[in-house]
This record gives structure tokens, sequence and C-alpha cells, in this order.
């Protein structure tokens, strides 16, 4: 797998100053956050892309108030976010936001992408282990509860899971008791 990396710019943000650079994939532009100074064991968060969460600030899933945490922690104690175009779990806005039409039908998340001809999660994380190598980072903290995520690291070490338990809601509780029955988060 072949990437291109851009310079580093500067990010300021509500949650602190962090760099910002791009890792391009085929046709993806994937970004990497991260804190000036890196401990030698900085906490990560390897975060898939999701628009409505993230930026619209949904509750129908956890995904924006696992970056805000995410961010918080690393503007703290230093480390990296490393965010991953896969929106909706890998099968892009325009099908995903069809998908949420058929989870306002009574179907669940897994059952929706399935609707759609799509498996539940088709996110790649390969890339990850390869963005840390390129900081020269072999042990993490890890702030996940996505046993895909700890499982996709390769000779990368996780000294520490950290969860990032977000209450549920009337919203998201079926989607986040899919992800712990379903597809063995963490939770």
């Amino acid at each position: 797998m072949s990437y291109q990396i851009s310079n580093i710019a500067k990010l300021p943000t509500q949650y602190g100053n962090f760099k910002i650079q791009s890792f391009k994939e085929k046709d993806l532009d994937h970004f990497v956050i991260f804190t000036e100074d890196l401990p030698l064991v900085p906490f990560i968060r390897i975060h898939s892309e999701c628009l409505t969460g993230d930026v619209f600030k949904s509750i129908k899933c956890d995904c924006g108030e696992q970056l805000d945490f995410a961010m918080k922690k690393i503007a703290k104690e230093g480390g990296i976010i490393i965010y991953l175009r896969q929106e909706g779990r890998g099968i892009g806005l325009f099908n995903k936001v069809n998908a949420y039409s058929f989870q306002d039908h009574r179907f669940n998340t897994i059952e929706a992408n399935e609707k759609l001809g799509f498996k539940a999660d088709l996110r790649n994380f390969d890339l990850v282990p390869k963005i840390l190598k390129e900081f020269r980072i072999n042990k993490i903290k890890l702030m996940t509860n996505n046993p895909r995520k700890l499982n996709a690291l390769g000779d990368i070490e996780v000294v520490e899971r950290i969860p990032v338990l977000i209450s549920s809601c009337e919203y998201n509780y079926e989607y986040l008791k899919v992800k712990k029955e379903e597809l063995g988060h963490l939770l």
C-alpha cells in the first residue's frame, strides 16, 4: 500500500493547539492531528469519519462525543488522532444516509447496511501502523472500544486500552447495543 504525506501545518482548536498532516491513500485523504510534544507512549485515537456525529453533532451515534473526548485528552496529555476517511463504516456518506432511512424503519445498523448490499463493517485500518511508524511510535495508549482496532496494529504494542464510554440516550441506545452485542465492542 503506497501513500503520500503532506507537509505539517498548525491547527489551533477549541481544545488546544495541534498540528495536522494528511496521509493520501489512493483517493482518500486521511488526517493525523497531533500535539507538538509527543510523550514516549502517546495516547492514540483511531477515528473513522462520521460527518453526522463529528460535524453536525448527531446523537444517533457516539462518534462525535468520542472524538471530543479524544481531542480533550490528547490536548492535555499528548498524542495523536488518526482520522480515517471511512464514512459510515466504510460505505460512504450517500449510502450512510440511505442506511439511516432503513434505521428509521426499525432496522439496526448492521441490517441497514446489509439491506444496501454491504457487510456490517467495511473499514480498513491497515494504514494505522504505517502512520505510527512514520512518527517513530511503537508503544501506545489506545483510546477505543473496538477490538478490530486493537487487532489491526501489527507490531505496535498497546500498553493500555482506554475505554471511550459515552452515555446512551433514546436515539443511540439500540446503536450502542448492536455495537456491543453484534460487533463485539468493549462497552
